[in-house]
């Protein structure tokens, strides 16, 4: 049987930094190139899955589920809030992602 390999800590923490990296050059590159941003998130995503390290919920929301689009609100992306819930609708394939939306409530 084969051993399965551990990454190491290092490793993770480098993948994690190159995925940011791919995400802040996505955002740089949407408004002329939208094709070549799409490209750096799947690369991202990528490396996340091979490293095996989970995106925080801000990457999370960047990004289309379905069609894997980097997601810039009102260029190719729809916001709203509605029942307690942030729905991001891209406007590419016309998915909807909806996350939890929490109030901060007064300290009264």
């Amino acid at each position: 049987m084969a051993r399965i390999k551990k990454k190491s800590k290092k490793a993770k923490e480098a993948a994690m930094e190159r995925v940011r990296i791919l995400f802040q050059e996505a955002e740089g590159m949407v408004y002329g190139d939208s094709a070549l941003a799409n490209r750096y998130v799947e690369l991202a995503r990528k490396i996340a899955m091979k490293n095996k390290v989970k995106l925080t919920s801000e990457l999370k929301r960047k990004f289309c589920k379905k069609c894997h689009s980097y997601l810039l609100p009102s260029l190719n992306c729809r916001v709203r809030v509605h029942d307690r819930r942030v729905i991001y609708t891209c406007l590419i394939c016309n998915h909807s992602m909806r996350f939890p939306y929490i109030k901060e409530q007064d300290s009264n």
